[in-house]
């Protein structure tokens, strides 16, 4: 057997040299299939040195993510990694040492200083080996005591009352299904139930009084309903009732009990920032001057100020505001990059976030109200590398199929990183997953690898149904039209065969989550202009996806995709999933997945390799499966050699010059034929069932069910940092 040799460090190098002496678990079907520790790989062959030694560096790169003020003059918390996983450590001072406070295999989520600056306490969740079924945890700062909090089910989201003697949180003990809200005692230790409803709920805030808590009943991305809850009564009131669906986010209540900042995309494109006053009943737009969605909003403690994040075309603004007067106040400018955790101190005078960008993995910062000089208090490594060398991507926007709602050619927005060096280069195209998520400019480091040592261009598409862009773009997808998004893949296609840089002869297709399927079903469409795909986490069947799916996951799915119990949808869905399809895959695929992924399940990839494996013509699959994940790889080691393999999937896949086949499409658009005035991409043909209106006929657009995530983006349900060095671009809901 031939060894597998890589020069990794620490527990990843264990791990390969366990590898060299291990033997093939067996090949007798002609699969070569080799186990490392949890890792089971199928006809990956081993990874050359050169190959290892290059993305070493790259691979030793570490963020760290702002989790929350301590008591003056205690620093703060955030959560980085040294070892395998991300774990929670205290920085005292501006580019202080980083004290490591919990110790875990498994990474940790959902830290939560107390709000009792008498009370050096913090709260964090933990799951099992990526299964996503979260326990929380109190740990003291000063002796490293822990206690474990809750028992089974999932819990998260835990939210600290203003006097911190209590906290909130959502979980799952009543059915498994729907997620109920509790508040738990810290003196007594109980924990209660205050709202048990169907349907996803969690707490957003509590009243300055303690007494009511503001909730949040999610049901998609368009559609979610807030209440106030008085906890005494346990009388639901609902806050800003519509006759219409309305995408709520974030909700703050004034500290002085008169109303509730909130962010909501009421009558209009974007979620902006708004003020409910409690005695007049009315609603006042706050941001209504800034044309993009807030992400986030923080307010301070003696409610004076109010600090927001804007999402402007995929780059993060921070905006300032004294409360009296809605006086504009100066802040900080940014780089490129995207901010999240903004919280102000206990003093109300600073304000912490954290800040990721092409050229820098996420640190945290802090300014001073009024001032615009930024504070760093962390400098993540990056492996010795220099990092002013790495590619920042451009933003351009390519023409689509269809026209606009203002009867303009519709604009797909992406980034692009292009390599040094004279083209025509070989590109790789990432696409996200959500489908409601955007990609945004953030340091990769492995895909600057990509674009620095291997010579390709990486194009990074938002899609329609993508988030950023407004409500009705977000939608475009919904239903029956999901291929209109497969639809896009193929006009940046013709985008790429119209660039004299790029090589349209070599294009290949990466994706996780949302995106996984969207590799699979371009590989089934765009397979003759597609060298290779790699799905990881990826759905091939949407009916058995929406069936196997953990339960309390499987109503918000159906909101996106359509309910499988209906006949007429089950067909439909059965029509565009890529095992009905996967005979016509011809070209070679990298399949990668967590055995305890929640989302979706290991079955998914299973049975893709299978049904692939079954056809005598198709193309070579090689499969990674990592039996202590979930949705997505969190541990170093074997997200190491994950992404050693696929730098040796793309080598031997993507990077030679083709040797046979015609060269698709024209260096430069056709006469008559450009940029702005495209011809329309061919629409996708699926193998529809037997009389059933198939997505080969796909109908123009029509209102359609809102479409769904996990939580929307100032939730904390589903607000782990964003890990770059993950293998998907960023946590997402398939």
């Amino acid at each position: 057997m031939r060894a597998m040799v890589a020069s990794f460090g620490g527990v990843a190098a264990g791990l390969l040299l366990a590898a060299t002496a291990a033997a093939a678990v067996g090949s007798a079907d002609g699969v070569e299939r080799r186990e490392y520790g949890a890792l089971l790989l199928e006809n990956i062959p081993p990874i050359p040195p050169e190959i290892a030694d290059t993305l070493f560096q790259y691979q030793q790169a570490r963020g760290a993510s702002f989790a929350g003020w301590l008591p003056a003059p205690q620093g703060l918390l955030i959560t980085t990694r040294f070892g395998q996983t991300r774990q929670v450590h205290r920085v005292r001072e501006p580019l202080g040492d980083r004290q490591q406070l919990t110790f875990f295999p498994e990474p940790v989520t959902n830290v939560a200083p107390s709000s009792d600056p008498e009370q050096s306490v913090f709260l964090f969740g933990k799951d099992d080996a990526g299964n996503e079924l979260y326990q929380l945890y109190v740990q003291e700062v000063a002796t490293g005591k822990q206690r474990r909090l809750t028992d089974g089910a999932r819990n998260t989201a835990p939210l600290w009352s203003n006097l911190g003697d209590r906290f909130a949180y959502s979980t799952t003990a009543r059915n498994g299904r729907d997620t109920d809200i509790h508040v738990y005692d810290m003196a007594s230790g109980e924990s209660r139930a205050v709202l048990e409803r169907e349907g996803l709920w969690y707490a957003l805030d509590w009243s300055p009084d303690d007494s009511r808590l503001l909730v949040l009943r999610y049901v998609s991305r368009s559609e979610s309903y807030p209440h106030v809850l008085d906890l005494d009564s346990g009388l639901l009131l609902p806050f800003r009732p519509s006759s219409g669906s309305v995408s709520f986010g974030g909700g703050r209540f004034a500290r002085d009990g008169r109303g509730i900042y909130y962010t909501s995309d009421e009558g209009t494109e974007f979620r902006h920032l708004r003020f409910h006053d409690f005695a007049t009943g009315e609603s006042t737009l706050l941001s209504g001057d800034i044309p993009w969605d807030v992400t986030g909003f923080a307010l301070s403690r003696d409610g004076r100020y109010l600090a927001f994040v804007v999402n402007a075309d995929g780059r993060s603004e921070i905006h300032v505001r004294a409360v009296r007067g809605w006086r504009k106040l100066p802040a900080p400018k940014l780089p490129m990059g995207v901010v999240s955790g903004l919280r102000f101190s206990e003093d109300g005078w600073r304000i912490g976030f954290t800040l990721n960008s092409p050229r820098s993995p996420g640190d945290v910062y802090s300014f001073r109200v009024t001032e615009t000089e930024l504070t760093r208090w962390t400098q993540s490594e990056v492996g010795g590398l220099d990092t002013s060398q790495f590619i920042e991507p451009e933003l351009i926007r390519y023409p689509a199929f269809d026209e606009d709602e203002s009867g303009q050619r519709r604009m797909i927005p992406a980034l692009v990183y292009r390599p040094p060096g004279k083209g025509p280069h070989p590109v790789l195209i990432l696409v996200h997953g959500g489908p409601e998520s955007q990609t945004r400019p953030t340091f990769n480091p492995v895909l600057q690898y990509w674009v620095r040592e291997l010579g390709i261009a990486v194009i990074a598409p938002n899609v329609r149904g993508s988030t950023g862009y407004g409500k009705t773009y977000q939608q475009l997808d919904n239903g029956m039209l999901r291929e209109n998004a497969l639809r896009d893949i193929g006009s940046l296609l013709d985008w790429i065969g119209w660039q004299e840089e790029f090589d349209p002869r070599r294009v290949g297709i990466i994706g996780g989550s949302y995106g996984g399927y969207m590799v699979l079903a371009s590989l089934i469409h765009f397979g003759d202009r597609l060298r290779a795909g790699i799905d990881v986490v990826g759905i091939s069947n949407f009916v058995t996806f929406l069936e196997n799916t953990k339960d309390y996951r499987r109503h918000l799915r159906r909101e996106e995709y359509g309910d499988e119990r209906d006949p007429k949808m089950r067909a439909f869905l059965q029509a565009i999933s890529p095992t009905t399809n996967a005979h016509r895959i011809r070209r070679p695929l990298f399949i990668a997945q967590g055995a305890n992924d929640p989302r979706v399940p290991q079955s998914e990839a299973d049975q893709m390799v299978r049904t692939i494996r079954a056809h005598p013509d198709a193309g070579e699959v090689w499969y990674f499966l990592a039996r202590d994940e979930g949705h997505g790889f969190r541990k170093k080691s074997n997200r190491d050699l994950y992404n050693n393999a696929v730098a040796l999937f793309l080598r031997e896949h993507l990077l030679p010059e083709p040797q046979d086949g015609q060269v698709w499409g024209p260096p430069w658009p056709p006469p008559g034929v450009t940029p702005d005035a495209a011809e329309p991409t061919p629409e996708p043909r699926s193998e529809a069932l037997s009389g059933v209106r198939g997505p080969d006929a796909i109908p123009p657009p029509a209102p359609q069910a809102p479409a769904t995530d996990a939580a929307p983006l100032e939730a904390p349900v589903e607000d782990p940092p964003i890990d770059v060095l993950d293998p998907l671009p960023q946590p997402e809901e398939p």
